[in-house]
């Protein structure tokens, strides 16, 4: 029964450990969350200084392609290359919208949940752990109580034994 005391500890020591890492674990999660939303919004700033850079620039565009001469031909050179920087600049936003629909707020729901999960789990088998280690002591006990029950009876059986033996093969002694 030491036995199984020793793996129901171990057992029990396990869990709790697996338990205060993942408590551990949750300033990281928050401090990588917060980062995440601090770049999210650096990256929403960028966006919208491209956006107006781009709209002085496509205005710069504009301005040389309509004049006449050879500006024009660099003004629709200009424009080519603010399109393909709007197009840059749409996925650039796309980027961001994803890092705060696909990461951000579904990893804040999470570690939410996860604390949650993490404080039921760890009552939970404080509770569970606590009633198995008293069934395991009282099943203890009654084994040890049995055993010494076992032992007595043992000792009046062989007391039994050893008298009928005297008295079967030694039936001249009478008492």
């Amino acid at each position: 029964m030491e036995t199984v005391e020793k793996e129901c500890g171990a057992l029990g020591g396990l869990f709790q450990a697996i338990v205060n890492d993942m408590k551990c674990s949750y300033p990281v999660w928050e401090d990588f969350s917060a980062k995440a939303t601090k770049l999210h919004s650096q990256l929403r700033t960028t966006v919208l200084a491209a956006v107006a850079f781009l709209d002085a620039f496509q205005k710069v565009a504009d301005m040389a392609t309509n004049t006449r001469g050879a500006t024009r031909d660099i003004g629709s050179a200009l424009t080519r290359m603010c399109m393909r920087h709007r197009s840059i600049e749409a996925k650039l936003r796309q980027f961001t919208n994803a890092l705060m629909e696909s990461l951000i707020n579904p990893l804040q729901d999470k570690i939410e949940d996860w604390k949650k999960t993490a404080n039921q789990l760890d009552k939970d088998h404080a509770k569970e752990y606590k009633r198995s280690r008293h069934e395991i002591k009282k099943k203890s006990s009654d084994t040890m109580k049995l055993q010494k029950k076992l032992l007595q009876n043992l000792k009046g059986f062989c007391v039994q034994l050893k008298f009928l033996i005297y008295h079967t093969f030694c039936p001249c002694i009478c008492i």
